[in-house]
């Protein structure tokens, strides 16, 4: 049972979690980041599942950190919740199904870091994405200036963490913030056709190119082409190689296995 969050199978091979603390705009306090870290584990073990979608409601997709469980919190008090917290975020960072996110309405703060830290973003065109933090006198601590930065660059995620500027979705999506910016009432559905068409593709090819793209951003680029390279001759080893050679030689459909 979950307070917090809706799971839901909209569609084939596709697992959707719902943020759901709508009076709350979607808040990332504790008890919501548990439920999501223990349903991603749950979605990640399960081979009926092969892409996971994120979202909230129209309104927010989150509006950020829950402020009133880190206002009374001293640095030391920050070690030991922000330690728990970190660990569940670079479960994200590892994360070996892509994530969607389907954003609409407010994506701020902790919201705004939980998106980027998805694989891809579909937005809503009432989106906004925005880093506040500075207004409280802290800042991002959960990528929101190591992912941003890589996403807009230098100049444009400085306005942003220092100044508050906010982005609209149009801007988010010319920034390159973004996948593709769809109408209000066709978000969620867009970001799960999305999904659909990423979990018709071979598992083990889609794992594997997943983590050497994401390895463009950690390694140079000589470290990154062996990684690459590596990948590639080790889907030579797999059934489904075989499988998506002979389905398109003989003009049919695959049927992977996952092997």
């Amino acid at each position: 049972m979950t307070e917090n969050i809706l799971i839901e199978r909209p569609a084939d091979y596709v697992g959707l979690i719902r943020l759901n603390r709508p009076k709350q705009l979607n808040a990332l306090n504790q008890a919501t980041f548990d439920e999501l870290h223990a349903a991603l584990i749950e979605f990640a073990a399960d081979d009926t599942v092969r892409v996971v979608i994120l979202t909230g409601n129209e309104k927010a997709f989150a509006a950020g950190s829950d402020i009133t469980e880190m206002q009374d919190k001293s640095a030391v008090d920050m070690l030991d919740y922000g330690e728990h917290r970190m660990q569940q975020w670079d479960y994200l960072r590892t994360y070996p199904k892509p994530l969607i996110a389907a954003v609409s309405g407010w994506c701020l703060g902790g919201g705004n870091e939980l998106a980027m830290a998805c694989d891809m973003i579909v937005a809503s065109e009432t989106a906004k994405f925005g880093q506040p933090e500075i207004s409280l006198a802290i800042m991002p601590g959960a990528g929101g200036t190591q992912r941003l930065a890589r996403a807009v660059g230098k100049m444009l995620a400085m306005e942003m963490v220092l100044a508050g500027r906010v982005l609209s979705a149009y801007e988010a999506e010319s920034y390159g913030l973004v996948n593709k910016v769809v109408p209000l009432e066709l978000y969620l559905e867009k970001a799960i056709e999305l999904g659909q068409k990423v979990a018709t593709q071979a598992p083990v090819a889609t794992r594997l190119a997943k983590e050497a793209i994401l390895k463009a951003f950690e390694l140079a680029l000589d470290d990154g082409l062996v990684f690459e390279r590596r990948s590639f001759y080790t889907l030579f080893s797999t059934e489904d190689k075989q499988e998506g050679f002979s389905a398109y030689l003989a003009k049919r459909p695959p049927t992977w296995k996952g092997q």
